[in-house]
């Protein structure tokens, strides 16, 4: 797990040093254990390393092998990464370390882009031919890693963290009316390629990119899930189902246990984080350490459910660890917080996971969370009213959209209006592509392909990097995905209940008051219900002179959030002035 950064150029000039210095800074945290430069001609790659898979120096980067006229940055793992090892050493390659980095190299010389088929990981990386010649870049199949580049007519930059790329005068912090619509109707998701800032771009997950020395660029996708079943699939019983999903489920976990360091759990209480513990137990026995968070009550919503993550802790003897998290700590820690997202999130639980790995990191630096069951195996309340519906896109945009298209003419200012339902049109048109024959099937695809990534990994992935501590996502083994979109819709959902198939599963080790409790979500209720401290930084950051000349929304509209802001919540039941405000310090804070 680390921070990747590089610079290729095909201007015959010589690359800029400094860019690989600011990035091995601001991505200091993404690897704190080590940092590494390589510059040779027109190319320059940065990188800063995290200890997880191999403690050794062998294992240092940028790796450069000149038998194979090859140079690597990589970030992530290979949690199969022995196994293709020991196919390459049969086909005669022989190795200096004994680190999954290496073995990406090798491989990559080997099979050449089809050596991604055969990784089970998470990952980012570039490839570099030493003769300057070309540059490949890949991401997983389920963008667990991050991968954002910019290109113009002089190189091509690309880094793990986006305000890396932003500390450059080539590089325009213009940004993109479409997908700051995006960014307000569809839940501050911007999906892959696009950006907020015309100029930056994200690598899609499941996809690679080539850039060759002329400034040419080919791009393309090596993984879809696909949701079509056959007659087998609909016709195999509830037993073989779970058996199947057990032996895939414990697959996943036993991979991602691969480590030099101790492996976590970072336990919520909810069913999916408890579900690990169960099954981290019966890979590895006892020696589990277990984590929780939870903050101050506001009115009669609770900050925390650590009653359910206790149950869970004393059922399996692990060492638990647990944070009550005062409204004071949280504000002074929100701007650490903001400032280490990627890209601006509304979601109130990025604070809970940054101050939750801020202490993790201390005991372990590395953990398995739960993030994915809900997208996979149906989870969320908006999909059971899917099974019987004609159309997916009515459905899905009342439950998901944080605003309709009028309410986004009156919340932006004119200079930023875009006169077209451009988010809309977008998942209209995701559910309208081959491969996910039902409404529920389109939903799933779209959560687990894209809202998943641009939310909840790439909320875990941020504040857990914040402080050098790898989170791991075993429902997010493509093994699993892959299985679990072909399993008829009854194994996801029955009574109107979501996560049937898993739920049943986990019974062989839960009690019922984990599994049967009404679904949790991670509390934070001093965010979602705006006042005091909190509601006056808002107002502030929306009022400074930076914002006012940005100009990006309608005052009326201002003043109508800033009179209740309580009276204005999402359907997903965040704040709309959060969302609005959350924007304004993350630019701020990026120095913009």
């Amino acid at each position: 797990m680390c921070g990747i950064a590089g610079e290729f150029r095909f201007d015959q000039q010589v690359p800029d040093l400094n860019f690989a210095s600011v990035a091995n800074s601001l991505q200091a945290s993404r690897g704190p254990d080590a940092s590494g430069i390589f510059a040779q001609n027109n190319q320059l790659f940065a990188h800063r390393r995290l200890k997880i898979m191999d403690l050794s120096s062998e294992a240092q980067q940028p790796m450069v092998d000149m038998s194979l006229g090859l140079g690597i940055v990589f970030n992530g793992a290979i949690y199969n990464y022995r196994e293709i090892r020991k196919r390459l050493i049969d086909q005669g390659y022989h190795f200096f370390s004994d680190v999954d980095t290496e073995v990406v190299l090798k491989a990559y010389h080997a099979w050449g882009k089809k050596c991604l088929d055969r990784f089970n990981g998470m990952f980012a990386f570039a490839i570099w031919r030493i003769d300057g010649s070309q540059l490949f870049l890949a991401r997983d199949r389920l963008g667990i890693k991050p991968c954002y580049y910019v290109q113009n007519h002089q190189f091509f930059r690309f880094a793990s963290f986006l305000p890396t790329l932003l500390h450059s005068a080539q590089v325009s912090h213009e940004l993109d009316p479409i997908a700051l619509q995006f960014y307000l109707n569809f839940h501050a998701v911007v999906p892959a390629p696009s950006t907020l800032f015309k100029d930056i771009r994200k690598l899609p997950p499941g996809h690679w990119l080539e850039v060759d020395d002329n400034g040419g660029v080919q791009q393309g996708c090596w993984w879809q899930v696909n949701y079509e079943r056959t007659q087998d699939h609909e016709v195999q019983s509830v037993d073989d189902w779970q058996m199947m999903l057990q032996e895939t489920l414990l697959q996943s976990v036993r991979r991602r246990n691969v480590a030099a360091v101790d492996v976590g759990v970072l336990l919520s209480g909810g069913v999916d984080s408890s579900l690990l513990v169960a099954l981290l137990a019966e890979v590895k026995g006892s020696d589990i350490q277990t984590f929780s968070v939870g903050f101050d009550s506001v009115g009669n919503e609770a900050g925390d459910e650590f009653q359910y993550s206790d149950i869970v802790a004393r059922q399996f003897g692990t060492t638990h660890h647990r944070w009550r998290v005062s409204e004071q700590e949280l504000l002074n820690t929100l701007p650490q917080a903001i400032k280490a997202m990627a890209e601006p999130m509304v979601s109130h639980d990025c604070i809970g996971f940054y101050l939750l790995a801020q202490e993790v990191v201390k005991h372990c630096h590395a953990v398995q969370s739960g993030q994915g069951a809900d997208e996979i195996f149906a989870g969320y309340h908006w999909y059971p009213p899917l099974l019987d519906a004609k159309e997916a896109y009515p459905h899905y945009r009342q439950a998901f959209f944080d605003r309709d298209f009028s309410e986004y003419k009156e919340t932006v200012s004119a200079a930023w209006f875009v006169d077209n339902d451009d988010a809309g049109d977008w998942v209209k048109a995701h559910f309208a592509e081959a491969g996910a024959p039902q409404p529920l099937d389109k939903a799933l695809r779209l959560d687990t392909t894209v809202m998943l990534v641009e939310d909840p990994v790439k909320r875990v992935d941020n504040m857990t990097m914040a402080h050098g501590l790898e989170a791991r996502v075993p429902f997010l083994d493509h093994e699993l995905v892959e299985l679990v979109a072909k399993m008829p819709s009854a194994m996801k959902i029955q009574q109107g209940d979501g996560k049937w198939l898993l739920k049943r599963l986990a019974r062989q080790w839960l009690p019922s008051e984990v599994i049967d409790r009404p679904k949790g979500y991670f509390p934070v209720p001093a965010l979602k219900y705006l006042k005091g401290t909190v509601l006056n930084q808002i107002i502030e950051a929306l009022q400074q002179p930076q914002a006012k000349q940005r100009a990006l929304f309608n005052p009326s509209y201002l003043n109508r959030l800033y009179q209740d802001p309580g009276a204005h919540i999402t359907p997903l039941r965040g704040s709309k002035l959060w969302q609005l405000g959350l924007l304004e310090l993350w630019l701020q804070a990026q120095g913009i």
